[in-house]
Formats: structure tokens, C-alpha cells, sequence
């Protein structure tokens, strides 16, 4: 019996799935075409991070020669002489399809964006890494309720599989406001402080962090310190897209 019911559960879930593509299907989150979430043309057509022209420190899309969000000046400014992962990394920077690819994947909930974006995040992770763990910038409450899933931690799941890691997620949620609307002084005050490990959490010596969007760099800055203080020896730092 357990069997039957659990082929006629598949058959009703693959029948609800084909009615609910009839009626919606699924579209490109940057084209709009019917086909994928991300299809192959607008993939390929991403603005993919050139490496030869980044930031070798913070990865500012052209701060190869002199970088203007990781220079002496701009980190005295956050009271930083330097900053405190050991790498960072990002797939593409950040421009009109990405924009769209983000809004569509954490404001309208298209949970299954996360897998190509995992896939692209993948082969953005310099092979010199070597993480014992795929960790992730938590989402705050508020936010997690709004969408219905932490779109960080799906990020994390997705990039663990492809690495065969484990998942850690020994940061607490935090309590801040969106920063998407926020100054760059403003991004910096409102993450000063205010990400700390779970009391009791078990942080391995070495981390890779995870999260959609570097803008500033203020988020993944305040997340390393805490993951620092927890006993993360190395931490390096990958997200979706970089803000130029």
C-alpha cells in the first residue's frame, strides 16, 4: 500500500505541475521568453566578471590598477586598514540582466533561480580555496518571512551539492534594514555591529561565505568579523554579483 500511495502522490504532483505550466509557464528571468528561468542566450550574455581587470583584493570590477572601493582612504572611512576575508569573488557585475535576475529570484520568489545561479557561483570560486564549508549571510527575519525562504541559504545549498561540502550556518539573523536603498555610509552603519555567531555553534576553520550581491562590501565585511570571532580561521567570500 505505501507504495501505491506514493505513485499516486507523483502522478497527482506531476499532473498539478504539467496544469500549472500550461496555465504559467515558466519564463526567462531576463528575456521573458517561455522555456527556463535563466535561458542559455541571456546566460551567455551575462557581464561576466573579468578577472584580469578586478580588484585582485575586494574583486571591484575594474580596480585592477587602483581600486576604488578597497583603497586606504575608503576603509579609514569604515575604520578598516584592511579587509577581513582572505578572498573574494563574484560571477558577474552587477548591471541591468542581473538586476533583473535578483529581483526576480528574492521579490517575486522564483526559488528556482538559485540553481544556475549556484552553477555560476561555482565556477566563480578561485580553485585555490579550500573551504571545509559553504556558509551563508542569513537573511533577517522579517525578510525571511516576506519571501518565504532565505534566498542566501538556498544560494549555499545549491553551491555545497555542486562542491560536495556541507552546509554551516552558524550566524544568527540580523536585525537591519534593507540595504538596497541605503547610502554607502548608511550600509556601513547598518551592518556595523550587528551579525554574531549562534551561541553554541560550531564554526569550522574555514569558511566559504555565500550571499547574492556585493555592493559595498559592508555586509560580508560585518559577517567575516563575526564568523573571526567564533573561530573561522579563513574566510573567503563569494556572491551572485558585484556592484560597479
Amino acid at each position: 500500500m505505501p507504495l501505491a500511495v506514493d505513485r499516486t502522490r507523483l502522478y497527482v504532483r506531476g499532473a498539478a505541475e504539467a496544469l500549472a505550466e500550461t496555465l504559467w509557464p515558466t519564463r526567462c528571468a531576463v528575456c521573458d521568453e517561455p522555456g527556463e528561468v535563466l535561458c542559455d542566450a541571456c546566460r551567455s550574455a551575462l557581464p561576466y566578471l573579468d578577472w584580469w581587470r578586478a580588484c585582485p583584493v575586494c574583486v571591484a570590477p575594474f580596480g585592477r590598477v587602483q581600486c576604488s572601493e578597497c583603497n586606504p582612504v575608503v576603509l579609514g572611512r569604515a575604520g578598516r586598514d584592511t579587509v577581513p576575508y582572505d578572498g573574494c569573488a563574484s560571477a558577474v557585475t552587477f548591471g541591468e540582466a542581473p538586476a533583473r535576475i535578483v529581483r526576480t529570484y528574492k521579490d517575486q520568489g522564483e526559488r528556482r533561480l538559485a540553481e544556475p545561479l549556484a552553477r555560476l557561483m561555482a565556477r566563480a570560486r578561485p580553485p585555490s580555496w579550500r573551504p571545509e564549508a559553504v556558509a551563508f549571510v542569513p537573511a533577517t527575519s522579517a525578510a525571511r518571512r516576506r519571501r518565504g525562504f532565505d534566498h542566501a541559504e538556498l544560494l549555499a545549498r545549491g553551491l555545497a551539492q555542486r562542491l560536495d561540502l556541507p552546509v554551516a550556518a552558524p550566524l544568527a539573523r540580523p536585525r537591519t534594514r534593507d540595504q538596497r536603498a541605503l547610502s554607502r555610509r548608511a550600509r556601513l552603519e547598518n551592518t556595523a555591529g550587528r551579525f554574531e555567531a549562534l551561541p553554541g555553534a560550531t564554526v569550522p576553520g574555514r569558511l566559504l561565505l555565500v550571499d547574492d550581491v556585493c555592493t559595498t562590501g559592508a555586509t560580508l565585511f560585518d559577517a567575516t568579523d563575526a564568523l573571526r570571532r567564533a573561530g573561522a580561521a579563513h574566510v573567503w567570500c563569494l556572491t551572485f554579483a558585484r556592484v560597479w
